[in-house]
């Protein structure tokens, strides 16, 4: 028993030397061979190693049923993820509204001014970005029904354009000994084949599950606004009730406060990159607006929302708002469609070489090759909660 140590706390706390001395010293006196006691600890440790490789070598057998249990779970955590998501946002405006509150209402009773603070700035900061969305959501979607409305009406005189194109170029060929075959064309014929490939899609057959996911996001959706209101409202209780539950399981007391200046570096950098990129996406927006009001080209409004609501995702947000308001255009002028593009091309060059480095670069504090790997990896793992999550997420790493 007196050759017999228990060095696994006791190694973490002494240096390399020390360690070296006490291996040389168990060798000298157990002639090379380390002394092996079966008690309770030794027990737990078989005990638990066993469980871990029978669940492991289950798991293996059984992926269908544990991508069906981690799917269950998922769909039953999502609403709180999504109001825990929900919360953080609202929060950001929330502080700088309650500071304001403050300044209005100083010469107030402070205990009544703090009894109905918290929940006017709420509903106010939760009406505010709600109403925002919806505005921008019902604002987009007609715009694309009357473009797509358009684009139908005039399908017979793009066919009747194409077939003069055809003849020209027939005849064009015919001059120089080139022989083409005669393009015929009808207008009712494609828009036959538009509809029977609607049709054949799918889509009609779908409404009904459609019409069911939207009920259950809906559903999902009050759940998630419900628990960020409950979070917002109690979050200075919530949080001291949360330290207290790590200070009573965490081993050490130090733990506590290192996973403190975790969270409080992760609130900072999500908190500075959603207000960065809030404001880069303002100031594009409201650059593509004036620019194209200049260029007089169609849709100004709604495509500069677009573009500056896709501008929230790094990078690939301006591809993805230049090819929406390109194809907008397209229905209604084709070749301001092509100017259109070049103007965000250099809009692009502008936002990134100016706007982007001084208003997200420096409060995110990553360089761009990181930005384009984090938007890699997170779209692909996650998809678009990964391509938002992923360049502050790099950043808290």
């Amino acid at each position: 028993k007196e050759r017999t140590f228990t060095l696994t706390c006791f190694f973490e706390d002494i240096t390399w030397y020390d360690r070296e001395q006490i291996r040389h010293w168990i060798n000298r006196n157990t002639s090379g061979k380390l002394v092996f006691e079966f008690n309770k600890n030794t027990f737990r440790y078989i005990s638990g190693l066993a469980a871990f490789i029978i669940l492991f070598a289950w798991g293996i057998n059984n992926t269908d049923r544990i991508s069906g249990i981690f799917n269950s779970i998922s769909s039953i955590i999502s609403p709180f993820i999504t109001g825990f998501c929900l919360a953080f946002v609202i929060n950001v405006l929330l502080r700088p509204i309650e500071r304001f509150f403050d300044k209005i209402f100083k010469k107030c009773d402070e205990k009544k001014r703090s009894k109905i603070r918290r929940p006017v700035c709420l509903i106010l900061s939760t009406v505010i970005i709600i109403g925002l969305i919806f505005a921008l959501v019902f604002m987009i979607i007609p715009e694309f029904i009357n473009a797509l409305q358009s684009l139908i009406k005039s399908v017979p005189q793009y066919v009747a354009q194409i077939e003069i194109w055809a003849h020209k170029l027939i005849a064009f060929a015919e001059s120089h000994g080139i022989s083409l075959p005669e393009l015929s064309f009808n207008s009712s014929k494609i828009l036959d084949t538009l509809k029977s490939i609607i049709n054949s899609s799918g889509i009609v057959d779908k409404t009904i599950d459609f019409t069911g996911s939207i009920v259950t996001g809906v559903v999902n959706l009050i759940i998630a606004i419900a628990f960020s209101l409950y979070l917002l409202a109690q979050k200075e209780r919530l949080s001291a009730q949360t330290k207290k539950f790590l200070q009573a399981f965490l081993p050490r007391k130090n733990d506590v406060e290192r996973l403190a200046n975790l969270v409080e570096i992760a609130d900072r950098t999500f908190t500075s990159f959603i207000t960065g990129q809030l404001t880069e996406a303002v100031i594009i927006g409201v650059l593509c607006f004036i620019g194209m009001l200049i260029f007089r080209m169609p849709y100004a409004a709604v495509i500069s929302v677009l573009v500056g609501f896709t501008a929230l995702i790094p990078v690939f947000g301006a591809f993805i708002g230049t090819a929406f308001g390109a194809l907008l255009i397209l229905f209604d002028n084709p070749m301001k469609a092509l100017w259109f593009v070049v103007f965000i091309v250099v809009l692009q060059q502008l936002e990134g070489n100016l706007i982007y480095p001084k208003v997200v670069g420096k409060s995110v504090g990553l360089p761009g090759i990181w930005v384009l790997v984090a938007v890699s990896i997170g779209g692909t793992a996650f998809g678009i909660p990964g391509i938002l999550l992923s360049v502050p997420l790099c950043s808290v790493i």
